[in-house]
């Protein structure tokens, strides 16, 4: 262990890390999944969706906001944390409209993907069934507002990445929706198909035109393995 490193645990593991690195990158390298969505290895961390949430020396706390410290003890996969976390994505399902049987976001969907990791089954919560409108005026890109999660890695991903203010958050709580910087639609934005923007979406909110098919069902990025498998493979080379 480096002069720069420390350890501490993650559900009994020991788990090394260095200065700077928050919790979910430490366990990343580490090879141990921690649930996320609003989180991207590429993009300053936001803590919005609050799925990533651990157990943090006895309190509650967002792994992807939170700096690693040496000797903390860290809880991950306990049954509370699960049934939290899945509580997230069930609320998430039914504030929206995500029909994921014939979703072109279908396997690439990490809302999706979590929901089948999590055990998710029938929310119990009552739908809502918001009526939001597609924006489809880019030629490149459409915009369907009935998938956001309000994630906000578009907003970062514009800002920080692409030096553009495409994407912004209007209003406040449960009536907070996700916003462009232009009256006449995502055509009238700077927004291109090959900004970080259009390529973060955990969903399908941003999705690019005659792109969405390119890889066929059953053969997308979670048909054959659960979210974090590749992850979680890190650790089992480390074993081995």
């Amino acid at each position: 262990m480096g002069a720069d490193n420390f350890g501490f645990t993650v559900d009994g593991i020991e788990v090394e890390a260095s200065s700077g690195q928050s919790v979910i990158q430490a366990c990343d390298a580490a090879g141990i999944y921690i649930p996320r969505l609003c989180y991207h290895p590429d993009l300053e961390p936001a803590g919005n969706c609050r799925v990533c949430t651990c157990k943090i020396n006895g309190r509650n706390g967002a792994a992807c906001v939170t700096p690693a410290a040496h000797g903390m003890v860290v809880e991950n996969n306990t049954r509370q944390l699960t049934d939290d976390r899945r509580a997230i994505i069930e609320m998430l399902f039914v504030e929206g409209n995500h029909p994921c049987p014939y979703c072109v976001a279908s396997g690439n969907c990490e809302l999706q993907a979590l929901g089948y990791r999590l055990g998710m089954t029938a929310p119990p919560q009552p739908y809502q069934w918001p009526e939001r409108k597609i924006d489809a005026t880019h030629p490149d890109i459409y915009l369907d507002h009935d998938r956001c999660i309000l994630c906000s890695r578009c907003i970062r991903a514009s800002r920080m990445e692409d030096g553009k203010t495409v994407f912004g958050f209007q209003g406040r709580g449960i009536a907070m929706r996700l916003n462009i910087d232009a009256e006449g639609g995502l055509g009238d934005t700077q927004m291109a198909a090959i900004d970080k923007a259009a390529s973060v979406c955990p969903v399908a909110c941003i999705v690019i035109k005659r792109d969405s098919y390119r890889v066929p069902n059953g053969h997308r990025r979670f048909d054959t393995a659960p979210i974090g498998s590749d992850i979680e493979a890190k650790r089992k080379q480390v074993k081995s």
